[in-house]
């Protein structure tokens, strides 16, 4: 199931990559270059939720077992994980838009924040609160390391929403 999630996010990205309008005076090439934010923007949400769905993939194999609290979190996990596609699309949309790019990236890494949090806490949950759901129980250093790596993305993700108020370009930076 969380595969299926993931794989319709990521293909959900590619709906905002659209063949230029034919307009008289305007080259094919200038029309493909005006999408440049919306091709960045598919670019780095298609890599990040790539790299959510590897995590997520080595997360769950480590799993003997589940129950319903993994179940709810991971659930909220891919609620989240749905929403990327639209805030990719605010974000490439509203970038250029004088007055509104800020909040389009705010949004957009605001997202990822959420997702990246949830990640976490259904990754300390599991090891943590659930190890009697894994297969193995990692020993104290590879839990620090575990965790260590899924708590970077997140002052990254509050650093890019902080950017945007410099530039939402910084944010796709």
């Amino acid at each position: 199931f969380s595969d299926g999630v993931m794989a319709v996010a990521i293909t959900l990205l590619v709906l905002d990559l659209r063949v230029p309008e034919p307009e008289p005076g305007r080259s094919l090439a200038s029309g493909l270059l005006e999408l440049w934010p919306n091709a960045l923007a598919y670019v780095i949400s298609f890599i990040a939720i790539g790299i959510m769905w590897l995590s997520h993939h080595t997360m769950f194999h480590r799993l003997a077992g589940v129950d319903h609290s993994v179940l709810v979190l991971n659930l909220v996990l891919l609620l989240c994980i749905v929403v990327l596609p639209f805030t990719t699309s605010v974000l490439s949309s509203y970038l250029d838009v004088p007055g509104q790019g800020v909040l389009a990236a705010v949004l957009y890494a605001g997202s990822f924040l959420v997702t990246s949090s949830l990640f976490f806490a259904l990754q300390y949950h599991l090891l943590k609160r659930r190890p009697h759901l894994l297969r193995e129980a990692p020993d104290p250093v590879q839990t620090r390391s575990i965790l260590r790596r899924g708590l970077v993305s997140i002052p990254v993700y509050v650093l890019a929403a902080a950017a945007a108020l410099v530039s939402p370009y910084l944010t796709l930076g």
